[in-house]
């Protein structure tokens, strides 16, 4: 497999491992480079592109880049290194901006239960940019003793706390990984070899690209309405879907109008 890889996946993995192992010397890294929510203070301009090579453990980037390499190269030897870098940060980015689409929404659903109608935007700002994380727990009792303030200022009712718990929650969870722009790629791999036949590790049948994918992509979107999931927590299933779409729509784009057959550094 190694011996195979093309140059452009050698150097995304080698920007890739050297931003995982950096993160550990440098844990400031994780706050400024991981996606966090555009509402949050947390937020800064560059991180749609950096979360793509920040990983949260070394089973997550290992399984990144192992799919990276095995469908990347397949891909990067027929489209050439321009068309496919290309490809790989489009899904990166159209998975950030699925996946913050989502928190927006599901946020502002929160906020809209709210029955305190006294409460100002700078009130909720301030309440959701809150520290209340102890080790990777987010607790409501640190949320209420470090925004005790303005909680208490507005007599925030029980059912309002949980609702800005709720949103807090979100607001302050970052997202990080290839996985978007992987899922992308699984999809641009399906369209150009629909036949070549691909195993999960808990299923170890031969299955054809052209069905996995598909299945693969409605188990994350399942989990991710649902908030079921059979790959565990803590993952940012709409940024997999959002991956997905937008190398779909690439590759239906690319393949209606032939764009496909012509390589970009030739």
């Amino acid at each position: 497999m190694m011996n195979n890889m093309t140059d452009t996946v050698k150097q995304l993995l080698i920007i890739n491992v050297l931003f995982f192992i950096g993160s550990y010397f440098v844990p400031q890294a994780n706050e400024l480079l991981s996606l966090h929510y555009f509402e949050s203070d947390g937020f800064k301009f560059w991180q749609p592109i950096t979360h793509m090579f920040m990983h949260g453990s070394p089973m997550h980037i290992f399984f990144n880049m192992f799919a990276l390499i095995s469908f990347g190269s397949a891909l990067e030897h027929f489209w050439g290194a321009k068309k496919f870098l290309f490809f790989y940060l489009s899904c990166g980015l159209g998975a950030a901006l699925i996946h913050s689409g989502v928190n927006y929404y599901e946020i502002h659903a929160l906020l809209n239960q709210l029955e305190n109608t006294s409460i100002t935007s700078a009130d909720i700002h301030t309440i959701l940019n809150t520290d209340f994380v102890s080790g990777n727990q987010y607790y409501g009792k640190l949320l209420y003793e470090n925004a005790a303030a303005t909680l208490d200022k507005l007599k925030i009712n029980d059912t309002d706390f949980g609702l800005l718990f709720n949103a807090a929650v979100k607001t302050q969870s970052a997202a990080v990984g290839a996985s978007g722009a992987i899922y992308g790629l699984l999809v641009a791999f399906a369209f150009m070899f629909p036949n070549a036949e691909l195993m999960m590790m808990f299923i170890p049948v031969p299955i054809k690209a052209k069905y996995f994918v598909p299945v693969i992509v409605l188990l994350d979107l399942f989990s991710g309405v649902t908030g079921y999931s059979i790959f565990g927590g803590n993952i940012a299933h709409f940024a997999h879907v959002g991956g997905a779409l937008i190398g779909f729509i690439m590759m239906w784009y690319w393949k209606k109008n032939q764009f496909n057959q012509n390589r970009w550094d030739r």
